[in-house]
């Protein structure tokens, strides 16, 4: 049975989408893997520029609400914004909470910068997640 991961942001936006769609390039088929938020504001077009110049496609990602998650048993829970660490919900079962702080490229209100700082955030989220991966592979 694969185990599941859900990736938790505020807006559901742009880092949980981001970490979604690296951890399903990155591991195949090898977890179930979902990102939500605790507040869905849409897709952040900025995120799906970025993974698409890595070659990863999350253009048909939607946000979604914790809320949908929330009755599921969920293996591993990660929070990859403050905002979202403070107001996570409980999980039924037995859930691994993990914490990853990143900016948030979408704050960001000049053009240029702000594509900077998706580029850099999409950077570091690939990074947490082949720790990750190579941390379970242990």
């Amino acid at each position: 049975m694969k185990q599941s991961v859900l990736f938790l942001c505020t807006g559901n936006s742009a880092r949980s989408q981001m970490a979604e769609g690296w951890l399903r390039h990155l591991a195949g088929d090898r977890y179930e893997v979902f990102s939500a938020g605790t507040k869905p504001v849409g897709l952040n077009l900025g995120s799906v520029e970025a993974m698409a110049e890595v070659g990863i496609d999350i253009s048909q990602h939607r946000s979604k609400h914790v809320e949908e998650y929330t009755a599921q048993s969920i293996d591993y829970v990660v929070t990859v914004c403050d905002r979202a660490k403070e107001s996570c919900p409980l999980w039924p079962g037995k859930t691994t909470m993990i914490h990853w702080s990143f900016d948030d490229p979408a704050a960001v209100v000049d053009a240029e910068a702000r594509r900077r700082i998706f580029r850099c955030v999409r950077d570091e989220i690939a990074s947490a997640i082949r720790e990750f991966l190579a941390d379970q592979a242990k």
